[in-house]
């Protein structure tokens, strides 16, 4: 021992020597760490969206402790996730179609940051857009070049061709896919993989200018030093703590220039119709500069957590803030309130909204005319009042004056399980009850198809029946469709709907004005104010906690703050998936949707067979509380959301 212990004596001067060597290992191993320039410096500042994983194999570990991974897991379900919602399913096949890498592969080579943006080339008509994905490799170099080999040869299998170009010394394959019957658009598929990221992208040029950056540090005007991304940033980081570095997914958007890219990739035509996205600009809407937000993987008592923010300074100096339509953007902030006691405990999810709703309604006026080319927004609400023929309700003087700023939005689901067992309900509260049930009234007197519910004492409930032709949807509701629009005979947005005054009981000390697009759900909640019911979602106790916990998330203040059950919410929609009927669903959204992106020559989404699924009874656990809430700020809105555990 004595022999040994001399021995090491020796080499006792030798340790400041290998410490300092040692120091010296690590300082060029973080130099070179440093070195990396993020894939935010290589996009151009005006990109339209990016999404972004800061270490996706932290990201994986934290998404492998939520509940959500657990469904993936379930014997049953997981073959049927993966079909769909996997690294490899079908939700993102069209990614890879575009660029050639799919999540998949991500998944097995980012040894770190991973970038996914979404860039315009709005010149160019042929192709205003352009996809790209930059992935960190470092230690993971050659696993990179399996997988570019490996879409090398899916590519050239699918009949694409293949020229290498060199640049800044890195070999650039760029694929031309096979042309396609109708094909307008020049296809691409860009590939590169230098010593430490992996870049795909359906644009050559793109590709080549991220190589030309990355020796310089980065673009000279990077969307990561852009004014307006900065600016949703330092709004995000102020309000979030992230204990798990790496544990997040962040995202960026400028809303109009997002919404054109989605336009063209959805093939969207609206033919003669109005170019919505357009008349939004037009009207004020261009307010709304950009948004974004950080979503942290398993923290604390949550699967999901994300803190957001909208970015829409004022441009005016008028309490309104904005100009035109955009004035409808009026939310004031107030105390988190509890439920009322005649939500029914069914509900599946409720939405409280403070909105002045009087002001919102009057800033439509340019918006309506605009989509119409002509002034015809006060001449209408003239001949409402003055038509003979008409309800002759004044609207400007009684009705819009007597409704308040709170707004509640409820909607559950029916058994058994149908295509119309997904019901909404809407109730404004009321200032004078009296005025706005004489304008109901008035209004049923004139409508086609109506029938009076008397099935509530001193409530009078309205059911209005979808007639062969005879009730005509609003033009309003049509996507703002042109003259020759208006001729074409289109179908409403409901079948059947109920309108009722509801005044004050002994369940509730407020009036409201309800709308639903189910009779029955109108009457259960005209019937448990009038009784003063108990045992209503406000008394559960998974509701009470799910109320404290937004309070404890920062939510006492809010704007519109909404709750949702996703055990009751998600039911219909997945029974109705698994016996094949989701895409005949009667509710409002379903028919929304449908309506603007019904294409008849569009081929129906290649989808697993949801006819295998396990009952809804087996699967429902793994489905959680969540709360999300707004708060109206001096240059925008704030926007907080959670999924609990």
């Amino acid at each position: 021992m004595i022999h040994r212990f001399s021995l090491n004596l020796r080499y006792l001067p030798l340790f400041p020597l290998l410490i300092f060597v040692a120091v010296l290992a690590a300082a060029d191993r973080t130099a070179k760490a440093d070195d990396y320039v993020s894939g935010l410096r290589l996009l151009p500042a005006d990109a339209a969206g990016v999404a972004w994983v800061a270490d996706m194999p932290v990201l994986a570990e934290s998404w492998k402790e939520t509940t959500l991974h657990e469904l993936g897991q379930d014997d049953l379900m997981k073959p049927l996730v993966e079909a769909n919602l996997g690294a490899d399913g079908a939700l993102w096949s069209n990614v890879g179609d575009k660029i050639g890498v799919r999540p998949k592969d991500l998944y097995e080579i980012a040894s770190g940051e991973v970038v996914v943006a979404w860039l315009p080339f709005e010149n160019d008509r042929r192709r205003p857009s352009c996809l790209c994905v930059i992935a960190d490799i470092r230690s993971n170099h050659q696993q990179a070049l399996t997988v570019a080999d490996r879409i090398d040869q899916d590519l050239k299998a699918d009949g694409a061709t293949r020229t290498d170009v060199e640049k800044f010394g890195e070999t650039i394959r760029v694929y031309q896919p096979k042309t396609r019957p109708g094909q307008l658009k020049i296809e691409q598929v860009v590939i590169a993989v230098t010593e430490d990221r992996i870049i795909a992208s359906n644009r050559d040029s793109v590709v080549v200018e991220m190589l030309e950056a990355i020796p310089q540090g980065g673009l000279a005007e990077s969307v990561e030093e852009a004014p307006l991304f900065k600016a949703v940033a330092d709004q995000v980081s102020d309000r979030i703590e992230v204990k798990k570095a790496g544990s997040t997914l962040q995202w960026y958007v400028r809303p109009l220039s997002m919404g054109r890219i989605l336009r063209d990739v959805a093939k969207v035509d609206r033919g003669n119709k109005v170019k919505i996205l357009n008349l939004l600009e037009n009207q004020g809407f261009d307010a709304i500069q950009a948004m974004g937000g950080t979503v942290v993987v398993r923290q604390d008592e949550f699967d999901l957590l994300h803190r957001g923010y909208i970015h829409a300074p004022p441009v005016t100096d008028q309490p309104d803030r904005y100009r035109l339509a955009a004035r409808v953007l009026q939310f004031p902030n107030g105390n988190l309130q509890q439920l009322p006691g005649w939500i029914p405990k069914s509900t599946a999810s409720v939405t409280q909204m403070n909105w002045e709703m009087e002001k919102a309604f009057w800033a439509l006026e340019s918006l309506v005319n605009e989509a119409f080319n002509d002034k015809i927004f006060r001449p209408t609400i003239a001949g409402i009042r003055d038509d003979e023929e008409g309800p002759q309700i004044d609207i400007e003087k009684n009705v819009m004056p007597n409704l308040g700023r709170h707004l509640l939005l409820l909607t559950d689901n029916t058994e058994p399980i149908t295509v119309d067992s997904e019901r909404l309900l809407v109730a404004i509260e009321v200032i004078d009850q009296d005025v706005i049930a004489n304008a109901i009234e008035k209004a049923m007197e004139v409508e086609p198809d109506v029938l009076l519910v008397e099935s509530v004492d001193g409530v009078d409930i309205w059911k209005v029946q979808r007639g062969e032709g005879e009730i005509e949807e609003e033009a309003f509701f049509d996507d703002f469709g042109g003259d020759d629009d208006m001729q074409e005979e289109q179908p409403p947005l409901l079948d059947t709907w109920a309108i009722a005054m509801v005044g004050k009981g002994t369940g509730s000390d407020k009036p409201y004005l309800m709308f639903s697009s189910h009779v029955d759900f109108l009457v259960e909640v005209a019937e448990r104010i009038a009784s003063g019911a108990g045992d209503g979602l406000n008394d559960q106790q998974e509701i009470k906690d799910l109320l404290e916990t937004t309070k404890d998330f920062g939510g006492e203040k809010p704007s519109i703050q909404r709750i949702v059950r996703l055990r009751e919410s998600l039911q219909a929609k997945y029974e109705l998936q698994r016996r094949g009927e989701l895409k005949d669903n009667d509710s409002v959204l379903a028919t929304i949707i449908r309506r603007l992106f019904q294409d008849e020559e569009q081929e129906d989404i290649e989808r697993p067979n949801a006819s295998k699924w396990p009952p809804y009874a087996d699967v429902k656990k793994f489905f959680k509380n969540a709360s999300s809430y707004v708060e109206t700020t001096d240059t925008g809105w704030s926007l907080n959301a959670f999924l609990l555990h």
